[in-house]
């Protein structure tokens, strides 16, 4: 679906960008973070959707840019991916908010309220306008459980997707339901795309997404007049196209069957793999190791958390508990089992390792997943396979070599 700027504002950006103040110099950091979310994913090697190479080219494109109108949408949901977005690092929230869109209507951050906001959501919904949806649709009880100005959640997503040019499903909860969408979903919570289904829908998964994807993800459509190129599941695959696992800077770990086997035990203290401990990395696609959090400050596998596959569909329902081992990850029948990297099986692992990059770089020529859900045994549905403990790397040395410093209460001390 080709995105037509009808109905935006005379002003183009770059003056409005001038009117408030902000710098070429601040504007060009911003358009080279998005310039490295582009460069992230598949896209860019094809020409029918090749993504600019350099801040100053997406720069330019969005400076001649007039600023596009956009209904944001808050449904059933708790306001963590509109948080994520205002802390989107490459710029500041007044300069995406205020100065990249012209965000006519968003209850949570709008001064507007009651017969002002309604008729600011209204006025922009008769125009052409970018949709961007936080939150899940709930159908029971005809749409009780979320109301906006007396209307069901499901007819304000209507009427703000009629008139809408590109729809923007934002987090887990507007993707698929997330978790009050979970068994027993007493609220019949559902996704943007099972109730507009007569144009696409651009599936931001997370929960939350990071800022700087969500942003990405706008920029490009202002960029490339299109949707960007999405995965079986609508993610946009500059963003969604590699496996957690693939980019993990545990992973050496992982090969080497380096495992943490309980929260601060000396692999924890290590950096050793989450796999053990319930990391859902091999089988959640995001750019979560790439781009982190906040100013690229860390992300929770860098924090010390397993992953919990919050961008796959039904990762509630399909991966609790959190903290049991994943059974038998096989990474797509490439990698070795951690089980059988962990009896020691190092030339199988390295093998392992080379076709591991080969089909890799295949599958990511190809584009894409299956429609068909990877059949992964839903925790809770059916047993769980756990190792034991012959079947398990013996235990790492519960303290350091004498030679290495000694335990310290003092922060930043190595132990």
């Amino acid at each position: 679906m080709s995105y037509e700027p009808n109905g935006w504002q005379e002003s183009t950006l770059g003056e409005n960008l001038a009117r408030a103040g902000v710098k070429r110099r601040d504007f060009l950091k911003f358009c080279g973070g998005l310039a490295a979310v582009f460069a992230l994913g598949n896209h860019a090697t094809d020409t029918a959707h090749a993504a600019p190479v350099t801040a100053e080219q997406i720069a330019d494109q969005l400076s001649a840019l007039t600023k596009p109108n956009v209904v944001w949408l808050q449904l059933q949901e708790c306001t963590g991916c509109m948080e994520s977005t205002l802390r989107s690092g490459g710029t500041t929230v007044e300069e995406v908010i205020l100065n990249l869109l012209s965000v006519n209507y968003n209850e949570l951050v709008m001064a507007a309220s009651g017969a002002a906001a309604n008729k600011a959501l209204d006025d922009t919904n008769a125009e052409p306008h970018i949709l961007v949806v936080n939150g899940s649709i709930p159908l029971g009880a005809n749409g009780a459980y979320c109301t906006i100005g007396g209307k069901s959640a499901e007819q304000v997503l209507r009427e703000s997707a009629e008139n809408a040019t590109a729809i923007l499903a934002v987090g887990a909860c507007a993707v698929w339901g997330s978790v009050q969408a979970s068994k027993p979903n007493p609220t019949g919570a559902v996704g943007v795309d099972a109730i507009i289904t007569d144009k696409p829908v651009i599936n931001v998964s997370g929960c939350p997404p990071i800022g700087e994807v969500i942003t990405a993800t706008v920029a490009y459509i202002l960029t490339h007049d299109d949707l960007p190129k999405t995965d079986s599941e609508g993610r946009p695959l500059f963003a969604y196209d590699q496996r957690i696992h693939d980019s993990c800077p545990r992973r050496a770990h992982f090969d080497a069957g380096e495992f943490v086997r309980t929260f601060d035990d000396a692999g924890a203290r290590n950096g050793w793999c989450l796999y053990e401990v319930g990391c859902k990395g091999p089988s959640t696609f995001s750019a979560c190791p790439v781009i982190q959090w906040n100013l690229h400050t860390s992300w929770p596998i860098g924090a010390g958390h397993p992953c919990i596959g919050c961008t796959e569909k039904d990762f509630f329902d399909r991966f609790t508990p959190f903290y049991q081992t994943l059974p038998d990850v096989t990474g797509l029948g490439v990698e070795a089992t951690a089980q059988q990297v962990g009896w020691g099986l190092v030339g199988a692992t390295v093998a392992g390792v080379g076709l591991h990059a080969g089909v890799t770089a295949a599958r990511r020529a190809s584009a894409t997943r299956t429609q068909v859900d990877t059949p992964l045994r839903a925790f809770g549905d059916s047993t769980v396979w756990l190792p034991t403990p012959s079947s398990r790397r013996p235990e790492p040395p519960a303290t350091p070599p004498a030679a290495a410093p000694q335990t310290t209460d003092e922060p930043g001390k190595a132990e």
